[in-house]
């Protein structure tokens, strides 16, 4: 395994060696090595950790937010994607214990391996420090996410916003047309979104719901361009900016 000075430099823990190892650890590497422990406990326990430190910190510094905002905040900050980005920034995946199949896939920078293990980190500063010190490192990695417009707009229902949006202009009625691309095992789809007929924004994923969920996005952005509204603000008295 690549030498791990530099990363708990990074986390700015000190993990045990044999704990940090079994963080870094994946099962596919653990089947190719006859069965080892794998990170997967590991893992679950950082998530518990980790979701009790940033709920933490959005019920302190949040007064005014409903429990309903609270945990579309929470969703998007421990979001594999947002978690992914954070491990990015650590470098953590040049670190990981991989089997090679996942070597040979990128597997290094496969968005659901660097999340997970990045829980499992979180879970090894656990276990070797207890929770002050873990909770203090989630906060200096990912704290800053809870101010990061950007990662917060990721867990926001666009799809129900932009229908209350569209209702309270009376738009008329939404209509997303989606259509899939490639083989079944690597399909991508791209929605277009018509409100009363005329085409808003589009959007593309992996499924068809992050497709619909990005046109919806993009659209609502465009009802309220030049307006200054947030993803939390009353959009319903902006005037659109395209369409009728």
């Amino acid at each position: 395994m690549k030498n791990t000075e530099d990363l708990t430099k990074r986390l700015g823990v000190d993990i045990d060696a044999e704990t940090l190892r079994l963080a870094l650890t994946h099962r596919s590497y653990a089947y190719e090595k006859g069965g080892i422990p794998t990170n997967e406990r590991l893992e679950f326990l950082g998530d518990s950790v980790l979701g009790l430190s940033v709920t933490d910190a959005l019920y302190r510094d949040n007064p005014g937010l409903s429990e309903g905002e609270l945990a579309k905040r929470r969703s998007a900050v421990v979001s594999t994607k947002a978690l992914a980005g954070v491990a990015r920034s650590l470098d953590l995946g040049s670190y990981v214990l991989l089997g090679q199949g996942e070597k040979l896939t990128n597997g290094r920078d496969k968005a659901s391996i660097l999340a997970d293990t990045m829980e499992a980190v979180i879970g090894a500063a656990y276990l070797s420090h207890g929770i002050e010190t873990a909770r203090v490192m989630v906060m200096r990695l990912i704290g800053p996410l809870l101010r990061d417009s950007a990662v917060l707009g990721e867990g926001t229902d666009w799809k129900t916003r932009i229908q209350e949006t569209a209702a309270a202009r009376r738009l008329g009625l939404i209509d997303y047309q989606v259509e899939g691309t490639g083989p079944d095992h690597a399909r991508t789809f791209t929605a277009r979104l018509l409100i009363g007929g005329v085409e808003y924004g589009s959007g593309c994923g992996n499924s068809k719901k992050e497709a619909e969920q990005a046109a919806a996005a993009e659209s609502w952005k465009l009802l309220v361009a030049g307006a200054g509204a947030s993803p939390d603000s009353d959009a319903a008295d902006v005037r659109p900016a395209v369409g009728p």
